[in-house]
């Protein structure tokens, strides 16, 4: 019980106490009997709890040379503090909070102003001397709350050890704690100037012999003062690791799971006290994590004392050699701390650093190297944040030199990278053993009732490695597509892993990155092994990410590099499918099957793309509709959709081929080409969509921003109507004025209310109409294609000759490089397409026909529709296909029938002309000689005209315009005579088409005689042809 101390620290000690009262020595030594007795020497009788400490408390303040005493005595005065209030609570526990003992009441209250005593005095103590106080008060402080901490640990109402923060406020509330708390956090204020060591390392030796349940004290004092504290504790922790588990060679310390309490008794108090600090002082224990790392690796200090730092560790080989593992391990053992340093930790692994690494352990045992390498593989599969970062480091680190980009950052080196590449290799074995042995449920997993209850009692299989990781699966597609050497396999693997480990949604985003960002064939290749494993696990895989894709294009999450990438990949995807079929594969499990089913549902989707403004973009949808399959079952709607869309395409390529071939582009003619497949599998599919296609491809190319591609004439002044104010320079006419003049009355075609404008009175004539400029190569090879196109699609038979949109009719099936069709025979038009091009014809030349005006009236009827012929004219010189079209229409017989009302039309125009016309020579009107010998030759090409009639226009070259008109008038006649009605066709089975049997129509040599008189006028120049009309 006797103190040793230093004299001047007793005379100092005996110069700073203040005394209330001054004691007599007889009264002192009364007071020091009466302490040791306790028995009160005046009165005789034993003296209380509470009176006996306030004599110790009158001793401490008079007679220094007691003080060790009379703090061993003050220990059992605490003791006893504690105790009733622990009573208290397990009385209040018990009996309710109304039902409390009076004796610990009593007790209680009758030493906490004891305690308070107790308190004041030994503050005031450490505020006058605190360098003879504060060790003394620190050490017994701090031992006194380690023994009532464990003495009490097991008490009812006492928390466990490892619930930190209730043990933490539950002692905070006793007074006696408290007390001894804020003395021992004076004391340790007061010493951080001149001596931390000796109060920290009590603290910490108090902490191993009394932990787990003293670390709500250090805990406590390391919020109070957080840099000493971590510092002196990871340092603790450090020497403790050595002299237990890593000097021992047990390889077993470096497993993840690891008895706390058995062999490593100091790491545990290290985990918990670094946890509860990293609630608020996470940055400062990051950074001193960091620290040891970086103090391990670098050079030792030169003439460092030893108790220099944090207790001079970094003065010792063995010590520095043992902290990366000791690090390891406690990442290990917490994962708030395995958080903190685990995103920050890479940016510190510089190659100088890695080879730093690799020196300190070349010495370490090949097992010891294998349990840390297994130590790190965990950690890192348990990391909760900066997963990506990692794992790009350790691609980068292990990809061989000769892919490595060259750059500020020197290569690693062949050892570092050798070690990599084994860690990384590890991590893709962890990672798959803990992916497929995950218990996901009952049915998936079928064990037995103690099998399964014990897995459902376990922790939740969460990977937080691959948790992190699939928010960036898009970053992961992209780096795997670069296809380098092994890296490409690492992160393939990897994102297998994590499609299965997140289920159908990671797998479907996966996936659609993989088709969206391939580049070529070689990078999609990686979008079908991804899915071959895939598949058997999660079904109805590829129609989902199909399906992501389409939703991608409908929020415009793409830019048009990215979209036309998208669908030219979908479009590899389903063309491969002729390939697999060749090879031998299931058509219904090969990818590109089921990428082909998928597409067919969202073509309706696809085909607005076709009118996007970007050509790449629009060329891609043109090429993806082209090759996929229509669906069996497709709405009307959505088929009328498709079918618009295409058409308007199918111009819009046109347009772009000859704007390509000025500038050397070559994407045109591939655009055509796919519209051109496209409209003939529509066109195959059914009768709706033949109709469809059919007639917009008529109004397409006559419609007046189209007429240009085909050689003809642009909306002009001199068509029917009034000059409008946007044509030529603005008259200064008023709207109003016109619509007060016109709008009275109403424009009766073909009626007196007609009136043809030659210009506005007062204004002048209109103006001449200016002759468009054409390049001949450019209209001519438009022109085919629209032909091939068109004689393709009447030729598919809507969908009689294939099925589902697939075949390509019977003929015209294959294409060159520029989208014209190549076939050796043609193939027979097809009668009911025929008339549905001849139907569309007479409905856009002349809306105003009934459908059943097909008989022919006598010449002089042609008076009465002057107008509506003048119009008809203009039309066919307007737009020049119209005559290939007709031709068309001819072969498909009996079609031509139902143009009768346009045919007569312009032959009634081309008569009155040739009447009027006084020129010498039919050559003076080339256009009017042409459209004589183009009307003449398709009427008979459509068997309206028998083969004698037929052959006039071989003639009319020769001829002046008033034979030219005797000739037309005959066919006029025929054709009045022999109305060209359908029913006077007859099917031939053999051929497959239609056919007319003149001789029914009875003599036809009445209509050959104008004929005959002006080949004998003109049978010198004639002669020759003489043979090409007889009957």
């Amino acid at each position: 019980m006797s103190a040793m101390f230093e004299g001047n620290a007793v005379s100092a000690l005996q110069t700073h106490c203040h005394t209330p009262t001054n004691y007599s020595p007889q009264e002192l030594a009364l007071e020091i009997k009466a302490f040791i007795s306790g028995i009160d020497q005046t009165q005789g009788r034993k003296l209380s709890v509470r009176d006996h400490a306030r004599c110790a408390v009158r001793l401490l303040r008079t007679v220094p040379a007691c003080r060790g005493a009379v703090l061993e005595h003050l220990r059992g005065v605490y003791d006893e503090y504690v105790a009733a209030f622990f009573q208290d609570l397990e009385a209040e526990s018990d009996n309710g909070s109304n039902a409390t003992t009076g004796g610990s009441n009593s007790n209680v209250s009758n030493l906490e102003d004891v305690i308070k005593e107790i308190h004041a005095v030994l503050l005031e103590f450490i505020r006058l001397n605190p360098k003879a106080w504060a060790p003394l008060v620190s050490s017994w402080a701090v031992d006194l709350l380690g023994q009532l901490s464990s003495k009490h640990a097991g008490r009812r109402a006492a928390p466990h050890s490892s619930s930190l923060n209730e043990l933490l406020q539950l002692w905070m509330s006793c007074a006696a704690t408290r007390s001894l708390m804020e003395c021992y956090s004076q004391c340790l204020a007061a010493m951080l100037a001149w001596c931390p060591d000796a109060c920290v390392d009590a603290l910490l030796d108090t902490s191993v012999q009394h932990s787990p349940h003293f670390d709500w004290v250090v805990a406590h004092i390391g919020s109070a003062f957080p840099g000493t504290i971590i510092s002196r504790v990871l340092a603790c922790g450090l020497k403790d690791f050595y002299a237990h588990g890593y000097t021992s060679g047990d390889k077993g310390s470096q497993q993840p799971s690891i008895d706390k309490s058995s062999r490593v008794p100091k790491i545990g108090s290290v985990v918990g006290i670094l946890g509860h600090l990293a609630s608020r002082h996470s940055d400062s224990i990051k950074k001193e994590l960091l620290r040891m790392f970086q103090d391990s690796l670098s050079p030792p200090p030169q003439n460092a004392p030893p108790s220099s730092g944090a207790a001079g560790w970094e003065s010792s080989p063995q010590l520095r050699r043992a902290t990366v593992p000791f690090l390891l391990q406690l990442a290990a053992l917490s994962p708030t701390l395995l958080g903190a340093v685990s995103a920050e930790l890479v940016e510190f692994l510089r190659p100088p650093v890695l080879l730093q690494l690799q020196a300190q352990f070349q010495g370490v045992p090949r097992e010891e190297l294998e349990n840390m390498l297994g130590l790190a593989v965990h950690l890192i599969s348990q990391s909760p944040a900066g997963g990506a970062r990692v794992l790009r480091f350790l691609a980068d680190t292990a990809t061989p030199a000769s892919v490595i980009i060259s750059g500020p950052t020197p290569s690693p080196h062949d050892g570092v990278r050798e070690a990599c590449d084994r860690l990384l290799q590890m991590l893709l074995l962890h990672l798959h053993k803990l992916v497929y042995n995950r218990p996901e449920d009952d049915e998936a997993y079928p064990r037995s009732a103690s099998t399964s209850a014990s897995s459902s009692s376990a922790v939740s299989r969460v990977i937080p490695f691959l948790e992190e990781l699939q928010t960036h699966v898009g970053e992961l597609c992209a780096e795997t597509l670069r296809l380098e050497r092994k890296r490409h396999l690492w992160l393939h693997q990897l994102l297998c892993l994590l499609s299965v480990y997140g289920g159908p949604s990671v797998a479907t985003e996966a996936l659609c990155q993989l088709l969206t960002q391939a580049r070529n064939p070689e990078e999609l290749a990686l979008a079908s092994q991804l899915h071959s494993p895939l598949s058997s696990s999660i079904p109805g895989l590829l129609p989902a990410a199909v399906a992501r894709c389409v939703a991608q294009i409908h929020t415009q999450n793409l830019n048009s590099r990215e979209l036309a990438q998208l669908l030219n990949n979908l479009a590899t995807a389903v063309q491969s499918q002729e390939e697999d079929s060749k090879a031998g594969s299931s058509p219904h499990s090969s990818m590109a099957a089921q990428v082909g089913t998928a597409v067919s549902s969202y073509l309706h989707d696809f085909c607005l793309l076709l009118h996007h403004g970007d050509t790449m973009v629009s060329r891609a949808a043109a090429r993806l509709l082209s090759c996929s399959q229509l669906p069996r079952a497709c709405s009307p709607a959505h088929l009328l959709l498709i079918s618009r869309a295409a058409v308007s395409h199918f111009f819009i390529a046109l347009r772009q081929r000859g704007e390509g071939l000025k500038v050397g582009g070559q994407g045109g003619g591939e655009a055509v080409g796919y519209s051109m497949r496209l409209l003939s599998r529509l066109a195959a599919y059914s009768s709706l969509t033949l109709k469809a296609v059919l007639q917009q491809l008529v109004e397409g190319a006559l419609h007046k921003g189209n007429r240009d591609l085909f050689g003809g004439h642009g909306e002009s002044p001199g068509e029917d109507g009034p000059v409008s104010p946007s044509v030529g320079p603005d008259l200064g006419v008023s709207l109003l004025d016109i619509n007060c003049k016109f709008g009275t009355t109403v424009n009766f075609s073909g009626s007196v209310w007609s009136v043809f404008h030659a210009g506005v009175i007062g204004k002048g004539l209109k103006p001449p109409r200016a002759p468009l400029v054409f390049e001949p190569e450019k209209v001519n090879q438009n022109m085919q294609t629209l032909l091939a196109v068109t004689v393709q699609c009447c030729s598919s038979g809507g969908g009689g000759n294939s099925s589902n949109g697939l075949g390509t009719g019977t003929g015209n099936g294959r294409y060159n490089q520029s989208g014209e069709s190549v076939s050796d025979e043609p193939s027979p038009i097809n009668a009911e397409a025929a008339k549905v091009i001849a139907v569309s014809l007479v409905e856009n030349v002349c809306p105003d026909v009934a459908n059943g005006e097909l008989s022919w009236p006598p010449e002089e009827h042609a008076k009465t529709t002057v107008e509506r012929d003048i119009h008809i004219r203009r039309c066919f010189e307007a737009n020049p296909v119209l005559f290939h079209l007709l031709r068309v229409v001819a072969a498909g017989r009996p079609a031509l029938c139902y143009c009768s009302a346009v045919l007569r039309g312009l032959l009634a125009t081309l008569l009155a002309h040739w009447e009027a016309s006084r020129e010498p020579s039919v050559l003076d009107s080339p256009w009017h000689l042409q459209a004589s010998c183009l009307l003449v030759s398709c009427m008979g090409e459509g068997q309206l005209l028998p083969p004698v009639l037929s052959n006039i226009h071989e003639v009319f070259h020769h001829l002046s315009p008033f034979e030219v008109r005797l000739l037309l008038l005959g066919v006029w006649e025929y054709m009045r005579g022999n109305s060209p009605m359908p029913q006077k066709f007859t099917f031939s089975a053999e051929k497959g088409v239609f056919f007319r049997d003149f001789s029914r129509d009875g003599d036809v040599a009445r209509y050959i005689a104008p004929i005959h008189s002006v080949l004998h006028k003109n049978i010198d120049r004639l002669g020759h042809l003489c043979w090409r009309f007889q009957i």
